[in-house]
């Protein structure tokens, strides 16, 4: 090959380089779009992604598929993006149990990389947790619910979505820096958990605000207080766990993002991001976010990657403080 035909041919390769990720930004998504949730159907992050998915079929204008793949606290539904091809139609609603908690509770079976098997796309919203307790429980503040447990240590449960959910872990936080003993008992899903507190089988519960919000201002669940460092503007008349005195550096937040898999041209986490934060800008969805005791917001890919490897930390030191192991 002459000098004249490689000049030619590197200028030619240089070209494509510089062209393929507009073409792939032009041609994606070019057929419908699935995002994988790890719980069941009518719980948190089902409604939110549900909600996200019909906005963003419009942004896309490709149809959104929600498929739920519940099992072992989102683990499941992780795995199997993990292993999906890495072309931006199989997405992922990461939660702080996926990318947060459950590394370091299921050391041993895991069953993918929070950080090495993912790339990600954007921060979708954050949402605080509720301390319920069943009506007729004889308490109407933190401080009475830690004046109970005292004065019967070991009889009061409180209801999780499953061992070494957030509600587990806030629950596990709450009776180490209350020092009370409380016992824990787990249910598949938020919503049987709610349920279990209304019906008296179990006493209290830290539920996730969307899902709870409903039954409180039905007056089926008594809020005592939510788990962020400010109230809430949905219950705005609701204390935080923090606001009582045994309990200042109490805080816990859940939240939900989306991922793919690793790999992912950047080109389409691109069109993926852009259509997210276009998304979440509409007012209706906003005001629909909000009134599930949502809060919206969009990220950069990298800053979501940054703020995973911070709570990946963080839970690592709060899950051994509190000495929570699933095997």
């Amino acid at each position: 090959m002459n000098t004249t035909t490689l000049s030619a041919a590197l200028a030619g390769l240089a070209l494509a380089c510089a062209v393929a990720p507009a073409h792939a930004q032009n041609s994606y998504p070019s057929q419908p779009i699935r995002i994988i949730v790890g719980y069941s159907a009518g719980g948190t992050t089902d409604i939110l992604a549900r909600a996200l998915g019909e906005q963003l079929s419009k942004e896309l204008k490709q149809p959104i598929i929600i498929e739920n793949k519940a099992g072992a606290a989102g683990n499941i539904a992780a795995a199997s993006v993990q292993q999906a091809a890495p072309d931006g139609y199989t997405l992922f609603m990461a939660t702080v149990s996926s990318h947060g908690i459950n590394p370091a509770v299921y050391r041993k079976s895991l069953g993918y990389d929070p950080v090495n098997g993912f790339t990600p796309v954007s921060m979708i919203a954050s949402i605080p947790l509720v301390l319920v307790t069943n009506p007729k429980l004889p308490v109407n503040s933190v401080a009475d619910l830690i004046e109970l447990a005292r004065a019967k240590p070991g009889d009061l449960n409180y209801s999780s979505s499953g061992n070494g959910s957030p509600v587990h872990v806030a629950g596990a936080m709450f009776a180490s820096e209350a020092h009370v003993k409380i016992q824990h008992v787990p249910y598949r899903g938020g919503a049987l958990a709610n349920s279990s507190v209304m019906s008296g089988e179990t006493q209290f519960s830290f539920a996730t605000l969307p899902a709870a919000l409903p039954q409180v201002k039905a007056g089926s669940l008594r809020a005592l207080a939510v788990t962020t460092r400010e109230r809430s503007t949905e219950l705005p008349d609701v204390p935080t766990v923090a606001e009582t005195s045994s309990f200042k550096g109490y805080e816990i937040n859940t939240w939900n993002a989306l991922m793919a898999p690793k790999g992912t041209p950047d080109a389409v986490v691109a069109v993926l991001n852009q259509a997210v934060a276009r998304a979440l800008a509409v007012p209706a969805l906003q005001t629909r976010f909000k009134g599930e005791g949502a809060t919206p917001g969009a990220s950069s890919p990298a800053e979501l990657g940054q703020f995973v490897n911070a709570e990946l930390a963080r839970w690592a030191a709060v899950i051994k403080e509190v000495n929570i192991q699933i095997e």
